[in-house]
């Protein structure tokens, strides 16, 4: 894999743990139908240090790819998942980040 990929949710307060949960599943089902890696998702609702009402979802990937390509079809199972939370979601965002791999080291 040469991408690591995290999508940040900032959530509304003490919804952290209930959209986590949501975005899991939704993880879970995006692997299922093979469109991702297997994902980490961790959140902050305010019991540890470090920015509260967070939601973090992470996976893996050799490409950066759009999912708006041609012939991708999302889940219509994921869309539903996510219904569960969409009105805790205050904003969400991308980030995108290389790999380090010994094929990349330099010497």
């Amino acid at each position: 894999m040469s991408y690591v990929i995290r999508r940040v949710y900032t959530v509304k307060p003490g919804s952290a743990r209930r959209v986590a949960t949501t975005v899991a599943k939704q993880a879970e089902l995006y692997e299922e139908a093979g469109q991702r890696s297997p994902c980490r998702v961790y959140f902050n609702g305010g019991t540890v240090p470090g920015e509260k009402d967070r939601v973090y979802m992470e996976w893996t990937s050799d490409i950066i790819d759009s999912p708006y390509r041609e012939g991708n079809v999302i889940p219509r199972s994921v869309i539903e998942a996510g219904a569960n939370s969409r009105d805790d979601i205050i904003e969400s965002r991308i980030e995108f980040f290389e790999l380090m791999v010994p094929a990349k080291f330099q010497e």
